[in-house]
């Protein structure tokens, strides 16, 4: 039996608790999260729906389009075919595929693997991100490469799809079989991965989650199939799988991993930064099919690094990262246009790094939990450690200036840190009833209620008033 960090169990408990209201909030169709630890599920939980159309619940076993994570394997199979000494990353792509412009024969496979090659993101017409047209073929994307680069080689980060295009036509040629048989066995087979194909459509009996429109502009949501294959740009971004697979496939990519389908030195060669965003207000980096970058690094205990990819597909929106220091692996999946699986993958990760900060919950502290409401909305009781955090559901970050509160009695407690607009150094107090049942809790001068209650209290006095 695997053995958990204590501080790790109260946060599992906590994160499902955090989403569900997260759901209710942005009334998101659907959304699956999988947590590994050290390799092996811990968490993993299906909120809302695969398909709203037909009113059907998504399940943890549904397969969601996952895109750009395609990358990550891709860039694992190269990496494999240099581990047998069937291609090496400074060889040009023109040594494979011919009839490519002279420029683009002269990248080098890592240039491919870490957009610096140039080339151009989605081709002339990228029509195929709406729906408008499929994905581009062989001949269409060898024609499109027979264009010059948009940069020259090696100047800059340039995202390129077209480049992971090319990937996909070398490991044809050095492999001498279609991509996607080969990427299956070599890589998907080779990892233990039950739930992930290169590309869609996918068999008729298999659980698939239906993609979603965005609420806007239509104020209302429509299903989009998402069944669509990306013919040759399946490396670039095909693949289909669950939040359960890529955790562990991720998990496996990290140094701190056992032996995996790649040896340590391939793994370290993919996360090793290459290049630096140039032009975002997110400090991150991308290596070979892997994007990299620290979370809460300004923070009292430090930062945790990460590493993982995301994705993006017509109705999905997809992340997962490894975070190796605690050997946890986070894959959020979102079945819309507007999905907010970043958000929540890193609204997570902050969760687990407040309790690892702050630590299991004393067993004092057991009654001061639950999720209280008033006029303003819903707070939660979150114990860690010593003390009792005010956590907001309905942000992000839900431990973001969080209140903290000092437990003195069974049912007294104070504000011991707030920020100054908050209740800092008043008392904080559950209310029991005559059987012993928590039914309020008081913080400062402020009554919280059940939800039950507070709506009830809210349609009395407002819903006359005109």
């Amino acid at each position: 039996m695997l053995l958990m960090t204590r501080w790790l169990r109260p946060a599992l408990d906590y994160i499902p608790r955090w989403l569900e209201f997260q759901m209710r909030l942005h009334r998101q169709p659907g959304c699956v999260i999988a947590i590994a630890h050290r390799g092996r599920i811990v968490l993993e939980q299906a909120f809302g729906y695969a398909d709203l159309g037909r009113s059907l619940p998504l399940t943890p076993r549904h397969r969601f389009r996952v895109a750009s994570h395609s990358k990550s394997f891709t860039a694992a199979g190269i990496l494999k075919l240099r581990q047998r000494h069937k291609l090496q990353l400074d060889d040009y792509a023109g040594r494979y595929v011919r009839g490519l412009h002279p420029a683009i024969a002269r990248a080098t496979i890592t240039q491919l693997l870490s957009h610096s090659a140039g080339i151009i993101r989605d081709g002339p017409d990228s029509g195929q991100w709406m729906d408008r047209r499929p994905f581009p073929g062989d001949a269409e994307l060898r024609a499109a490469l027979k264009a010059a680069p948009i940069l020259e080689a090696n100047t800059r980060f340039k995202y390129s799809n077209h480049g992971y295009g090319l990937l996909g036509l070398i490991i044809e040629a050095v492999a001498g079989e279609s991509y996607r048989s080969w990427i299956k066995r070599e890589i998907v087979d080779a990892a233990g991965l039950e739930e992930t194909l290169p590309d869609a459509p996918v068999p008729r009996r298999m659980p698939f989650a239906r993609g979603h429109s965005g609420m806007l502009p239509l104020g209302r949501r429509l299903v989009i199939p998402g069944e669509n294959p990306t013919n040759a740009m399946i490396a670039a971004t095909g693949f289909v799988s669950t939040a359960h697979d890529l955790a562990r496939y991720y998990a496996q990519l990290s140094p701190t991993a056992g032996r995996g389908t790649l040896s340590l030195a391939s793994r370290r060669e993919m996360l090793r930064r290459q290049w630096r965003d140039p032009h975002s207000s997110i400090e991150r980096y991308y290596g070979l099919g892997i994007i990299s970058g620290a979370i809460g690094a300004g923070g009292p205990a430090g930062g945790w690094e990460w590493f993982g990819h995301s994705g993006g597909f017509q109705g999905y929106i997809t992340r997962t990262s490894t975070l190796p220091a605690p050997e946890l692996t986070v894959s959020v999946l979102t079945n819309a246009a507007d999905g907010l699986s970043h958000f929540w993958h890193d609204g997570a990760i902050q969760i687990l790094r407040a309790f690892a900060q702050n630590g299991a919950p004393s067993r004092r502290l057991s009654g001061w939990t639950g999720r209280w409401w008033s006029l303003w909305g819903a707070v939660d009781l979150v114990p860690m450690g010593a003390k009792v955090l005010v956590a907001s559901p309905a942000l992000l970050n839900p431990f973001a200036d969080a209140s903290e509160i000092k437990v003195i009695g069974r049912d007294d407690g104070r504000v011991a840190l707030a920020n100054g607009y908050a209740g800092h150094g008043e008392p904080a107090r559950l209310v029991r009833n005559r059987r012993g049942r928590v039914t309020e809790f008081r913080l400062g001068g402020g009554r919280l209620l059940s939800e039950a209650r507070v709506a009830k209290e809210i349609e009395a006095r407002y819903s006359k008033a005109r």
